[in-house]
């Protein structure tokens, strides 16, 4: 009579595959959760630019937005804003702040897990709803100008603009057929994320009359409050000095040419 094989080498092996799947899963779950779990979205919280004032709301509609208007007045130019990749949109805020004494709306828009790749036509809503009577303009950082930069492509005639802050448009993505656009490139001089020679390349996929701007001893981090990031360089100037820059920038591109 033949005799059954035994059952402890699978028993054994069982016993070290189990360790083994639960430190993997665990890894991959510490690796996962800053994606999938997202910090609280509070506004007002950093947003003070000096000589500025805002009104900020939240709007749930159309997968939710900050919108920042000017505290007294009307706005005559809409700011269409997408937050850099995994960034909280609260962190664009001062941007809407700064700019809303010109008669600047600034709404910036909130992505799945806070990637534009994941919604990058959520421009669409967000003009119909707020652009009625102003001239458009869409911005992004890092991703978020790069998605910004690819609904510009698909969508031609439908923003007077686009501004792009630490960003260049992707290879596949060009707009340099679309000479009645205006763009504004902004650039850190020590970005490392962003980095010069990568941006200078996304200037062949961009208007001849593109206006690349070297936002002086900047990294890629200044352009939002969202604290250092991984890869960036080392700044040689203060957050604040290269904010004033950054608004004396955007708001001169606002004014038209």
């Amino acid at each position: 009579m033949t005799a059954l094989p035994t059952r402890r080498p699978v028993r054994r092996f069982f016993r070290v595959l189990f360790p083994l799947v639960a430190v993997l899963v665990a890894f991959g779950l510490g690796v996962l959760w800053p994606t999938l779990h997202r910090p609280a979205l509070r506004l007002d919280q950093d947003s003070v630019y000096p000589g500025a004032r805002a009104r900020a709301s939240w709007n749930e509609a159309d997968g939710g937005v900050i919108d920042v208007r000017p505290d007294t007045g009307q706005a005559h130019t809409l700011l269409v804003l997408y937050p850099g990749g995994l960034v909280r949109p609260q962190a664009y805020q001062w941007i809407g702040t700064a700019l809303a004494p010109l008669g600047v709306e600034t709404v910036i828009v909130r992505f799945p897990l806070d990637l534009a790749v994941l919604g990058t036509g959520r421009a669409d809503a967000v003009i119909r709803r707020y652009g009625a009577g102003k001239t458009v303009y869409l911005a992004g950082h890092s991703l978020g100008g790069a998605m910004a930069a690819q609904y510009v492509s698909g969508h031609a005639g439908q923003v007077a603009g686009l501004i792009l802050m630490g960003a260049y448009p992707a290879g596949n993505v060009s707009l340099a057929s679309q000479t009645g656009l205006r763009v504004l490139d902004l650039m850190g001089e020590h970005d490392e994320v962003a980095k010069k020679a990568a941006v200078q390349d996304g200037l062949t996929r961009l208007p001849a009359q593109t206006r690349l701007v070297t936002v002086r001893g900047s990294v890629h981090s200044f352009f939002g409050r969202y604290g250092p990031q991984a890869g960036d360089g080392t700044p040689t100037v203060t957050h604040a000095q290269a904010e004033a820059q950054i608004v004396a920038e955007l708001s001169a591109f606002l004014a038209g040419p």
